[in-house]
């Protein structure tokens, strides 16, 4: 059991040129996979765009602890969308979240 104290905990809101958000979608449902399959410290991607506003992008993340995020900063599939989207991102703020309580089926 990991302790909550030592989970990264993080929203990603992120603003994607809208003439691209299908490319984008693509590109960020496929980092997603890849990362949760390949790496145990990636405890949780979930992606949503505001209603209404589809290139207003919220991706929650949770890792394992900060090991586990700084290698997934450095892993093929991150770095792979990190260059195949950098001109499609207009903006992105990582906000830091303190866990209260996560559950999911």
């Amino acid at each position: 059991m990991i302790d909550a104290e030592e989970k990264i905990v993080q929203m990603a809101d992120l603003e994607i040129d809208p003439a691209q958000i299908a490319a984008y979608i693509a590109l960020l449902a496929e980092e997603i996979e890849a990362s949760v399959d390949k790496e145990p410290g990636v405890l949780m991607l979930h992606a949503v765009s505001v209603k209404g506003s589809p290139a207003k992008i919220r991706i929650l993340e949770v890792y394992a602890g900060r090991a586990a995020y700084e290698a997934h900063l450095k892993t093929p599939h991150f770095l792979k969308y990190k260059l195949a989207t950098a001109n499609m991102v207009k903006s992105l703020d990582l906000v830091a979240l303190d866990p209260i309580a996560m559950c999911s089926k």
